[in-house]
């Protein structure tokens, strides 16, 4: 099959599994075609699926992540003097690392919001139904929803990092309080502890319950600093921690925290 091919038999598998869906007409368009494949999987609850059907999704999804571009996290600079730490801002699902964090809900299931912008949503949609299906095997065994401060590692199937990190963050409704602060820490700290354990060398965070979380993008940076800094003083295998950044105003943000801007005044 050409991709093209693949990609409509994709959606016609995924239409085929639901009565409601049969009036839906596939676009002719493929961007029009992508939409529509991944809205169909990201509302797509967990349940077995042929193996003929993972066969083709899988090249697919690879030949997209190749299309699309793929970052060697080990080749990205260090920003400070500490060398193990590297600021990079672009696409988190782009990098090619032994794990990225997720910010995941509690539910550990994915986002099941069509075309939801978020980053647990693009995780899933680029990985494959096999990741949804495994965590729901994870979720299922533990028998309760993940508590905040807390993460799960699983396969990244088609992404180019090797696993994910699933972290649940803390929800700010109003003002920031002590406790938000260690549970953020801990989202941190779960990771690397789980990366650690696992004996991955390299792990790139994303901005934590930052965005809809609401929790201030200049704490929150901070609190992973200190985090990822203190952990790094332990004996670890971890030898570099990116942080990954989507927004100007959170570059600028970890630039100052980590004396970026000093370092470079002094290189002057």
């Amino acid at each position: 099959m050409t991709h093209e091919e693949q990609r409509r038999y994709l959606i016609r598998e995924l239409l085929a599994e639901d009565a409601q869906y049969q009036s839906i007409v596939i676009p002719e368009d493929a961007q029009g075609q992508k939409d529509l494949l991944r809205a169909l999987m990201n509302v797509r609850p967990p349940m077995p699926i042929n193996e003929e059907f993972l066969t083709v999704q899988d090249e697919y999804l690879s030949a997209e992540r190749d299309m699309e571009g793929v970052v060697d996290g080990n080749s990205l600079p260090p920003l400070c003097s500490d060398e193990r730490l590297v600021l990079w801002q672009g696409d988190i699902t782009t990098l090619k690392v032994d794990a990225i964090v997720n910010a995941a809900n509690s539910g550990m299931r994915g986002c099941f919001r069509a075309l939801h912008s978020c980053i647990d949503n693009i995780v899933h949609s680029k990985s494959g139904i096999q990741l949804r299906l495994y965590c729901d095997e994870l979720m299922n065994r533990q028998g309760y929803e993940e508590p905040t401060g807390q993460a799960k590692i699983t396969p990244a199937y088609n992404l180019p990092s090797r696993y994910v990190l699933h972290t649940v963050g803390p929800i700010i409704e109003g003002r920031v309080t002590r406790h938000d602060r260690e549970l953020l820490a801990s989202c941190y700290r779960s990771c690397l502890e789980l990366a650690a354990e696992n004996s991955l060398e390299s792990v790139a965070f994303c901005c934590v319950s930052t965005g809809v979380f609401h929790f201030p993008n200049q704490e929150a940076a901070e609190i992973a600093v200190k985090t990822v800094t203190d952990f790094l003083k332990t004996q670890t295998s971890i030898k570099k921690v990116i942080f990954n950044v989507f927004k100007d105003t959170d570059k600028q943000i970890y630039r100052s925290i980590l004396g970026a801007d000093r370092k470079t005044e002094r290189s002057d």
